[in-house]
Parts: C-alpha cells; structure tokens; sequence
C-alpha cells in the first residue's frame, strides 16, 4: 500500500512566507546583490602559460589560479606528483623549481614561468634511475607508495643541500613529508646511503 506524500501546515506556511519575503525585495535590491556578487566572486582567466618540465616546453592554456599541481596532474597529465592534502601539509606533491624543492599544491602555475621544474618523472635518465630512486627500493623506503614521490623530490633536496650530517638532521629536513605507513627508517636509510 502506497502512502501519500502529504505537507504539513508548518511545511505549507513556511514556503508560502518565503516566497512572498522574495517577491516583496525591490529589483534596486536584486541589481545591487548581482553586482556585488561579480564584484566579490572572481571570475576565471584563461591565460597562456609556457612552462618547462623536466626540460621539455609546454604551451598551455590555463585559469590564472591554477596551482602548478593540478596543471602538472590535469592539463600535463604527469601524474607521478601526488595530491595529499592539497594544504601545503603533508609534502606529496614536492617538486623542484630551479632545484628547491617546493610543494606544487600551494604554488600558482604562473610563478614557474621562465623556471626549470623537475617533477619525479624527471629524475631518471631514461631507464636508468636516478641513485635516490634506487636507494628507495634497495632500502624499502615506501610501503604504500603515494608518498614516495614527494619523499624522493624532498630527499633528493636534502642531499644537494648537504643535510645530511646527522639522523636528526636528515629527520628534522625531512619533517614537511609524512608517510602514513610509517616508512621513516627505511627513508633515512636511503638518504644516508645516497650522501655517502
């Protein structure tokens, strides 16, 4: 047996007073929240953009807010640079700019013009991987493996910025990327044997 939908006087008194509230705004009223609102909300700006990615040019068209993440993900289509938190906190989407490791999740695509970006398929020369990548596996510096590329692009860091005097330096250098498998040992471990 079907029951009917039936409204509640509550229901019925609620939508009718609303309505009415909105018929009785002034059109002044409506014109002033529509051009506050185009005011406010910004609207997007498709920009070209040449970027360079692990030494290649691309020519591009992107929204002027696009983060060097999702232009790196979706426009290139170089997915090895991971989205984690997308709030600059846990490190998965470290890349290099000039050769400073940067998180690309709170970098605008427009600040890389006229820079050099590595991204972790740039590391390897062809098949040959580059010696932290190797370290990563020889070491077992990754479980799961989605933070592995901001660990590698930060460990990478730490190394050609000379980092590495001590476990707590190379900890407290590596601090900015997390691993929630807890594969910490194992990346220090890479790290060490790299800067040897």
């Amino acid at each position: 047996m079907e029951r009917k939908q039936s409204f509640s006087r509550r229901f019925f008194l609620k939508t009718t007073s609303f309505a009415g509230a909105l018929a009785l705004i002034p059109p002044k009223a409506k014109a002033l929240y529509t051009e506050l609102k185009q005011r406010l909300i910004p609207t997007k700006e498709i920009m070209p953009l040449t970027v360079t990615i692990n030494k290649k040019a691309y020519e591009v068209k992107a929204d002027s807010r696009t983060t060097l993440l999702d232009l790196l993900r979706e426009n290139l289509h170089l997915t090895g640079t991971k989205k984690g938190c997308d709030h600059g906190q846990c490190g998965a989407c470290t890349v290099h700019i000039d050769g400073q490791r940067v998180l690309s999740c709170l970098t605008l695509a427009v600040m890389t013009t006229g820079k050099n970006v590595t991204t972790i398929e740039g590391l390897a020369d062809g098949d040959k991987l580059h010696p932290m990548q190797q370290a990563f596996i020889e070491c077992d510096g990754f479980q799961c493996g989605y933070c592995t590329p901001g660990q590698i692009m930060s460990a990478v860091a730490c190394v050609n910025e000379g980092h590495t005097r001590s476990v707590a330096e190379i900890k407290e250098f590596m601090s900015g990327n997390l691993c929630r498998c807890g594969a910490y040992n194992g990346i220090v471990e890479s790290i060490q044997k790299v800067a040897i």
